[in-house]
């Protein structure tokens, strides 16, 4: 019978192997456990405004790169195990980049709703189309459509007369 490695050992274990990471390259931050439950965990890494800025790359793509690499190193030391989801956070900016889009979102669904004409975004990942999903089912009048293959997958905001079209 094995021994389950836990949600709070596996958050150690991401903790750990960030702050190798950023330290290997010189970078001045640090990795702090957010938040944890039975089966998922964040951590945020902290530091300078400028070395955060490397971190995050452009429009995030570092931040999910990081993510991507800490994900890897649990499946690779931990194979046949159940691991946690793992989120990585640099600097609060996935939070700042949730609040901004969904502003966005807001403001341009009122538009669509108002001149009763569909709006398309910019492709983005997963994660950011969810934002907007989740931001326009609040908002009566105006529905989303997804559209395209990855990674030009995007999202149109789509005027409807019940609500929400998808």
């Amino acid at each position: 019978m094995t021994v389950e490695t836990t949600t709070t050992e596996q958050q150690v274990m991401v903790q750990e192997f960030l702050d190798g990471l950023v330290n290997a390259f010189g970078i001045d931050a640090t990795a702090v456990p957010v938040a944890a439950d039975d089966d998922s965990f964040e951590i945020n890494l902290e530091g300078s405004n400028e070395s955060l800025g490397l971190l995050i790359g452009p429009q995030g793509r570092h931040v999910v790169a990081l993510q991507e690499v800490a994900k890897t190193m649990l499946q690779r030391r931990l194979p046949g195990e159940r691991r946690a989801r793992v989120r990585v956070d640099v600097g609060g900016y996935r939070q700042r980049r949730r609040e901004a889009l969904e502003a966005y979102v807001r403001e341009l669904a009122g538009a669509v709703a108002e001149a009763g004409t569909e709006r398309g975004l910019e492709p983005m990942n997963a994660a950011d189309r969810k934002v907007v999903h989740d931001t326009v089912n609040e908002i009566p009048g105006v529905g989303t459509i997804s559209v395209g293959d990855e990674p030009r997958r995007r999202v149109v905001l789509v005027p409807t007369s019940s609500g929400n079209a998808e």
